[in-house]
C-alpha cells in the first residue's frame, strides 16, 4: 500500500475531477503489475496495473492493492470493480472506501458478490490524506483550501511601500520553486485586488513542470487594469466582483455580494466551476478572512531570514502544527484546520 501511495502521487494535478489512485498487483510476494490514474478521460489505476502484467494467468492467484475503493459506475471508462471480477483476481486490499454516492460501498459489494476476498482499511489514514482533495469536494461541497504566505522573522508579510510593481521576496529560491510545484498540483489559485495591483503577479507555473492553475481574483469594483498579467487571457481566469461585466476569452466574471458571507460565496463560485482545490496566496486581508471564517484546510507558512523595519502584518493563525522543516535559511511550517 505504501507503493500504491507513491504511484498515486504521480497523478496529482492531472486526474481531476477523478481522484489520483495508485494500484499494485502482487503474486507470490512479488509485484507483477502496478499503475496509477491517467489524466482525466484516460485509464484508471486498476486498468493500468492489470495491463502492465506480463503473464495474465497469474492474475487468478494474485492480490490487488488499491488506495481507493474501485469504481462501480460507468463514466469516461467502464467500472474497475467489474474488470477485477472479469480478470478473476481473488483478493483485493483497499486503503479507504469511496464517499462518492456513485460508488460508496458499491464497488466493494460487486467484488464480494463475485467471491473476492476484500480487505478494507490498510493505511487508511494515509490514503484518506492522499485523497483529501477528492473527499473534501464530495463531503463538504467545496474545494480543498490551502492558505500560503511568507513572512519575515519579525512577522511582516509585505513592506508598507515599495519602488516597483513587483513582489518583494521574503522566501528564498528553493522555497519559491516548491511553491510552483504546489501550484502545479492544485486546481486554482486566488489573490485579492491589492496583491494584483501591488505585485502584478502572473500566478502561473514557471519554476516547475506542470499545468497552470486557474487564476481567481477578488476584484470588488473592477479596479484591476487590463494591462496587468492576470488579465492577459493566457490562462483561464475568474474575476469575482460586485459589478456587471462581460465575459471574454479565458476570462469569466462572477458577481457576488461582498457585504456578507464572503468566503462562503467564494466557495460557491468555485464549486460552480467544479474547482477541486485552491491555494489562497494573499494578501494579508484575504488570507485573514478565510482564517476568521474557519473555511480552510491547510496553512503553509514560510518564515524567511530577513526582517522589515515596518510593513503589513502577517495573518494570525491558531491551529495544530503538523509539519516543520528548514529550506536553506527559510522555515516552512504547515498547519491543519481540525
Amino acid at each position: 500500500m505504501h507503493r500504491c501511495l507513491e504511484l498515486a502521487k504521480k497523478g496529482i494535478g492531472t486526474t481531476r475531477p477523478n481522484p489520483s489512485v495508485g494500484a499494485v498487483i502482487v503474486c507470490n510476494d512479488k509485484i507483477i503489475g502496478e499503475g496509477y490514474t491517467n489524466p482525466y478521460g484516460g485509464s484508471h489505476a486498476e486498468v493500468n496495473a492489470i495491463q502492465s502484467v506480463k503473464d495474465i494467468s497469474l492474475l487468478k492467484k494474485a492480490t490487488m492493492y488499491v488506495t481507493l475503493e474501485p469504481c462501480s459506475h460507468y463514466g469516461k471508462t467502464p467500472p474497475c470493480a467489474n474488470l477485477i471480477v472479469k480478470k478473476e483476481i481473488p483478493n483485493v486490499v483497499i486503503g479507504t472506501t469511496d464517499t462518492n454516492n456513485l460508488v460508496a460501498g458499491k464497488g466493494v459489494a460487486i467484488l464480494k458478490k463475485a467471491g473476492c476476498n476484500v480487505t478494507i482499511g490498510v493505511l487508511e489514514e494515509e490514503c484518506k490524506e492522499h485523497h483529501k482533495r477528492f473527499f473534501t469536494v464530495q463531503n463538504k461541497k467545496r474545494p480543498y483550501i490551502i492558505l500560503k504566505w511568507a513572512e519575515t522573522r519579525n512577522g511582516f508579510i509585505a513592506p508598507l511601500e515599495k519602488e516597483e510593481q513587483k513582489p518583494v521576496w521574503i522566501s528564498n529560491e528553493y522555497s519559491k520553486q516548491l511553491v510552483h510545484k504546489w501550484r502545479a498540483e492544485e486546481h486554482a489559485i486566488l489573490v485579492g485586488t491589492n496583491t494584483v495591483i501591488a505585485d502584478n503577479p502572473k500566478l502561473n507555473v514557471r519554476s516547475w513542470f506542470g499545468n497552470n492553475p486557474i487564476r481567481v481574483v477578488l476584484d470588488r469594483t473592477l479596479r484591476v487594469s487590463s494591462k496587468l498579467n492576470v488579465l492577459d487571457s493566457e490562462i483561464t481566469t475568474i474575476i469575482i466582483t460586485e459589478k456587471e461585466a462581460t465575459n471574454k476569452t479565458n476570462l469569466t466574471f462572477e458577481k457576488i455580494d461582498f457585504s456578507k458571507n464572503l468566503v462562503q460565496q467564494i466557495c460557491e463560485v468555485l464549486q460552480k466551476h467544479k474547482i477541486q482545490s485552491i491555494i489562497i496566496e494573499g494578501g494579508a486581508k484575504t488570507l485573514q478572512t478565510f482564517i476568521d471564517e474557519g473555511l480552510w484546510d491547510e496553512a503553509r507558512v514560510f518564515t524567511g531570514a530577513n526582517e522589515f523595519n515596518n510593513g503589513i502584518k502577517a495573518p494570525k493563525i491558531v491551529s495544530k502544527l503538523t509539519f516543520e522543516e528548514q529550506i536553506h535559511k527559510d522555515t516552512l511550517r504547515i498547519y491543519n484546520n481540525d
